[in-house]
């Protein structure tokens, strides 16, 4: 069934200025729509790795939500399992300055509470045949609760991503449950309750070698924008990997092609320094586009052992 993949579909509502970003003033620019959501777009950057992966989620039951799950089908992600409900689908809207950066951003989350149905109904057919299991670990308690419980009942390693990390702190006991969390240096930073922001990547590495041990998380890396990655284990195993040079238009999706490339990685061989550089190379073809997604890779090109 290859990665399963447990989170939510968005819309995501972009305004780019084109020229100096004014705070509180009138901003020329542009505007689009386009299928985001964090757990959307790993799945889609998954399946373009040609993995086919199965994705847990919901849409809205319109035209739009019928839309997200046909584009899905054309990248051949198992949409089986995915229910079109009222208020399947959340909203995200984004104000970009003229560097790529966000500098505003309001979002509605969905419901998510037929995500349970789905586990109750259907829980052995996903989670028996799976590669592995990646999720939002910010979902609501229940869907997190009910997906570790399969997990374990199959023997199956998950892998945690985050899209609000004010909500996963209260997930902190499933974190040490998971075979490797993934997160940025801000989101870190709530975590472990400390300030990361004028931290350098090497002095990173070895705190976060700490913390992971402190924490009882088994692994865990922290992406850092523009000076890379961090990596560090329980068994010690600790580094830094460089970002690659680009130029920046848009960074929405980096993080998400990141933990695709990197969970990829992890599930089929590869060592945590080069399921790394796999999140890192997937992240760099989406920063320099406006698109959240990566491009058409095999998975040949990064050594995979996918059968």
């Amino acid at each position: 069934m290859g990665i399963v993949v447990i989170g939510d579909v968005f819309i995501d509502i972009k305004g780019y200025s084109i020229a100096s970003y004014i705070p509180q003033g009138r901003n020329v620019g542009t505007i689009a729509q386009i299928h985001g959501g964090v757990g959307r777009n790993v799945a889609e950057d998954i399946a373009n790795l040609e993995l086919k992966p199965t994705f847990i989620g919901l849409v809205d039951d319109d035209a739009m939500g019928e839309e997200v799950i046909r584009k899905l089908d054309r990248h051949k992600v198992d949409t089986r399992f995915m229910r079109k409900v009222p208020n399947g689908m959340g909203t995200w809207l984004a104000i970009f300055d003229n560097n790529g950066d966000v500098v505003a951003s309001v979002s509605k989350r969905p419901d998510h509470t037929p995500v349970e149905y789905i586990l109750d109904k259907c829980g052995d057919e996903i989670f028996k045949d799976a590669d592995s299991i990646a999720i939002e670990i910010d979902t609501d308690r229940e869907i997190v609760k009910k997906t570790f419980a399969y997990a374990e009942k199959y023997n199956k390693k998950v892998y945690a991503m985050v899209s609000n990390m004010s909500i996963a702190v209260e997930r902190r006991d499933f974190l040490k449950r998971t075979s490797c969390f993934v997160c940025n240096e801000q989101e870190a930073g709530i975590l472990f309750s400390e300030d990361y922001s004028q931290t350098e990547p090497e002095e990173m590495a070895k705190i976060l070698a700490e913390r992971v041990k402190s924490a009882r998380i088994p692994r865990m890396i922290v992406t850092m924008g523009g000076q890379g990655a961090v990596y560090a284990s329980q068994d010690g195993e600790c580094g830094v990997y460089p970002a690659m040079k680009v130029d920046v238009v848009d960074t929405t999706g980096a993080g998400d092609a990141f933990f695709a490339g990197a969970c990829a990685g992890l599930t089929y061989g590869k060592t945590l320094k080069e399921s790394c550089g796999i999140g890192t190379r997937l992240s760099s073809t989406v920063i320099c586009t406006s698109e959240n997604i990566c491009p058409r890779f095999m998975p040949e090109e990064f050594g995979l052992n996918y059968k």
